[in-house]
C-alpha cells in the first residue's frame, strides 16, 4: 500500500519530533515553555529539520511501510540511537498481501547483521515495525527450531527459502543480500560463508544427500581457489556445477 498524505498531519510529526533528540544532528529542538505564544516568530525551528523531513519522506516513499505511524516511530528511534533505520535501498512494487520481500529482508539484515544471534523478542519487534505477517515469522522460527536466541544468518537463509521456489534461487537471493559487490554485480560472498549456509539449508531440507552436498562443494572448491576465496551465483548456477538441490 502507498503512503497516504492524510496521515502526515502536523500532530503526527509533532508527536515524533518532540521525542527525538535532535542534538544528534544539530541544536536540540526546545521543549514547549509556559510562556504564551503570540506569533510564529516565537517558534524556533532547528536548521536541520527541513533536511530531516526530506530524508524521512524519501525513506517512507522508498520503503512503503504498511503501518506508517509505527514505522515512523521506529525510523526516528533508530536515527536518534545512531542505528540503521528500517529503510529499503530501493523502491519495490507494494505487495497487497504485505508479504515479505527481498527488499524487506535486506532491511532486517541491515538492522540485525552486527550480532551473531538475535533475541526472538527483538526479531519480533523489527518484524512488526515492517508490518510483516506474524504467522510467516512463526513458520520460519518453527522450521529452524529457533527458541530464545536466533542465529541471524541461519534465520536469513531460511527466510530466503520461503520467498523462492527452489534452493538455487534462495541461495542466489541470499548472496545478493549478503554481498558487498555493487548492485547488479557478481553478488559474491566468502566461500566459507557460502559452504556453511548452503550446508545448513541442505540439512534443513532433508532431501539432499551428503553425497550431493559434497559434490557441490568439491566442484566449487576450484572456483573459490581461483577467485581469492569468493563465490557467487555465476559459479553455482553454471551448467557444470552439480545442482544445489540434487534435482
Amino acid at each position: 500500500s502507498g503512503i497516504n498524505a492524510e496521515y502526515l498531519d502536523f500532530k503526527t510529526f509533532q508527536h515524533y519530533f518532540i521525542q527525538i533528540n535532535l542534538s544528534n544532528y544539530t541544536t536540540a529542538m526546545p521543549l514547549p515553555t509556559k510562556e504564551p505564544m503570540y506569533c510564529a516568530e516565537q517558534i524556533k525551528i532547528p536548521p536541520a529539520l527541513p533536511d530531516i523531513l526530506k530524508q524521512f519522506t524519501k525513506a517512507a516513499i522508498r520503503t512503503q511501510p504498511g503501518d506508517l505511524l509505527a514505522w515512523s516511530a521506529a525510523y526516528f528511534d533508530a536515527l536518534s540511537a545512531g542505528k540503521a533505520p528500517p529503510v529499503k535501498d530501493r523502491f519495490e512494487t507494494p505487495s497487497e498481501d504485505k508479504t515479505i520481500t527481498p527488499g524487506l529482508l535486506g532491511v532486517l539484515h541491515k538492522q540485525l547483521w552486527s550480532s551473531e544471534t538475535v533475541a526472538v523478542d527483538e526479531l519480533r519487534e523489527k518484524w512488526a515495525q515492517l508490518s510483516l505477517p506474524s504467522e510467516r515469522l512463526d513458520e520460519i522460527l518453527t522450521l529452524g527450531n529457533f527458541v530464545a536466541n536466533v542465529p541471524w544468518l541461519n534465520f536469513l537463509a531460511l527466510a530466503c527459502t520461503s520467498l523462492e521456489s527452489n534452493l538455487t534461487e534462495a541461495v542466489t537471493l541470499l548472496c545478493k543480500i549478503l554481498t558487498k559487490d555493487p548492485e547488479g554485480g557478481a553478488a559474491r560472498i566468502a566461500y566459507d560463508l557460502f559452504k556453511r549456509l548452503y550446508t545448513y539449508l541442505a540439512e534443513v531440507d532433508g532431501n539432499i544427500t551428503e553425497e550431493q552436498i559434497e559434490s557441490v562443494i568439491s566442484y566449487l572448491d576450484g572456483d573459490a581457489a581461483k577467485a581469492e576465496g569468493m563465490i557467487g551465483p555465476a559459479n553455482f548456477t553454471h551448467s557444470f556445477c552439480p545442482k544445489l538441490s540434487g534435482q
